[in-house]
C-alpha cells in the first residue's frame, strides 16, 4: 500500500467558492483514479497546522498507481487551475 497526505495552505485570494470546488474535485478521483483506494479530505484541526488550513489522506495499491495518479489527466486538470491557489505540502511513503 503507498500513502499520500498533502495539505494546502491557501493563499489570500482563494474564494470559499474554489476551495469547495477543491475538495469535491478532489473526491471526484473516487472510481475515477485506477489504483486509487480511498479519498479523505477536509479542513485541518490540528492546532500546530501551521497554516495548513485543509488536508488529505489518498491509499493507492501500490507506488506505481500513485505515480500515475500524477500525471493522470483528471488530476491535471484540478492542478491546472488549484496550484496558484495554494502553498502545499505532501507526505508520501509505503505502508
Amino acid at each position: 500500500m503507498f500513502i499520500h497526505i498533502f495539505g494546502f495552505r491557501w493563499r489570500p485570494d482563494a474564494t470559499e467558492t474554489q476551495k469547495e470546488s477543491a475538495k469535491e474535485a478532489i473526491l471526484a478521483f473516487r472510481g475515477a483514479i485506477p489504483g486509487l483506494i480511498e479519498v479523505h479530505v477536509g479542513e485541518n484541526l490540528s492546532p500546530r497546522n501551521q497554516g495548513f488550513a485543509f488536508a488529505g489522506l489518498m491509499t493507492f495499491t501500490d507506488k506505481a498507481a500513485a505515480d500515475a495518479y500524477t500525471i493522470h489527466p483528471q488530476h491535471q486538470v484540478l492542478l491546472d487551475w488549484l496550484v496558484p491557489l495554494i502553498e502545499p505540502v505532501e507526505l508520501d511513503f509505503e505502508a
